[in-house]
């Protein structure tokens, strides 16, 4: 292949040459020579050969980034919104560590007075219909829910007798877009003394602590796994201790995809004032290991620290200190 190169590049630079040119002015013509210029004529031509130069780099705008379709906060930008019955995930979540949102949850706590107490929460939260997207882990649109629970206490120095038990059910209507997420929300909230305590200790009052209130929420998701939020409520219908407003604000860190079965950590902080109490409250912080589904269900376990008056309302003006461990299940 090297001895047809070669040749070729003889045949040409014998062309390229002045009429008249010997062999050896054509054998000593490099490939890669210039030819000297000659003076146009019927005899000759005038030709400039130079070598080819290399090619240069050329710098290329960088691909553009495609649009995010899930996990972010833009696929509601580009998914279509319908009617859906019975819709996988919520709109707006409940509060990880809010003492009285409806979920399955057990805590085995320690309280400095009273020992060792079992909290316990049997309910949940479910979607009704939705008007939105079809995303479980964070759809977009509106939803009206269902939430109801009953939250007893055991007393785990007394054969685990009940002490008492609070009753909620409500109906949220939520809206969310984006990184806002909004509540408007009717509960219905009632306390009720235990017959196993009243036997203990005849002399203890029962209280009709009832609650019938308008709520609402507003939350923003800070980053895909952070989110903060507030609410009020202020209750219509009222009787035996409680009055008409009360606050609850806090900041839930909670990875929001699918973990698989090593989990990830979470960390969630809730504050709640009530206006029976001079808009004094309590504090609540969880911290530990969650596991989340494909269609957002939730398993979390860990340590639980509550601070503050009580969360069983038929005692809501005694002061609790409690610190034990807790799992928790939301829908």
């Amino acid at each position: 292949m090297l001895g047809n190169q070669i040749r070729l590049a003889l045949i040409a630079a014998a062309f390229w040459l002045p009429q008249g040119s010997s062999p050896a002015q054509i054998a000593s013509a490099a490939p890669f020579a210039s030819i000297p210029e000659t003076t146009p004529g019927p005899a000759s031509r005038r030709v400039t050969w130079r070598p080819e130069e290399p090619a240069k780099a050329v710098d290329l705008p960088p691909p553009a980034s495609p649009q995010p379709s899930f996990e972010g906060k833009s696929a509601w930008l580009v998914e279509p919104w319908s009617w859906q019955v019975l819709p996988e995930g919520l709109i707006y979540r409940s509060y990880l560590a809010g003492a009285k949102e409806p979920r399955f949850a057990s805590a085995w706590v320690h309280e400095r007075d009273l020992g060792w107490i079992w909290d316990v929460s049997l309910g949940g939260r479910v979607g009704l219909i939705r008007y939105g997207t079809r995303d479980a882990l964070r759809p977009a649109g509106w939803q009206l829910d269902f939430e109801g629970a009953a939250l007893p206490r055991l007393d785990l120095g007394h054969d685990r007798d009940v002490v008492s038990t609070d009753y909620r059910v409500g109906v949220p209507l939520t809206y969310g877009e984006g990184p806002f997420r909004w509540k408007f929300a009717y509960y219905h909230l009632c306390s009720h003394l235990a017959d196993e305590y009243m036997l203990r200790y005849p002399g203890a009052v029962r209280l009709n602590y009832i609650r019938d209130a308008l709520v609402l929420g507003g939350s923003y998701d800070w980053a895909d796994d952070l989110r903060l939020y507030a609410e009020a409520a202020w209750a219509f219908n009222i009787d035996d201790g409680a009055e008409p407003w009360e606050f609850q604000f806090g900041i839930d860190y909670s990875p929001l995809a699918p973990t698989g079965f090593g989990g990830a950590p979470f960390v969630a902080v809730n504050g709640h004032l009530r206006e029976e109490l001079d808009f004094g409250g309590n504090l609540v912080l969880q911290t530990g290991w969650q596991w989340r589904g494909p269609t957002g269900h939730l398993f979390r376990t860990g340590m639980q620290y509550y601070v503050g008056k009580s969360d069983q309302f038929e005692f809501f003006d005694d002061y609790e200190e409690k610190l034990g461990l807790a799992i928790w299940y939301d829908f």
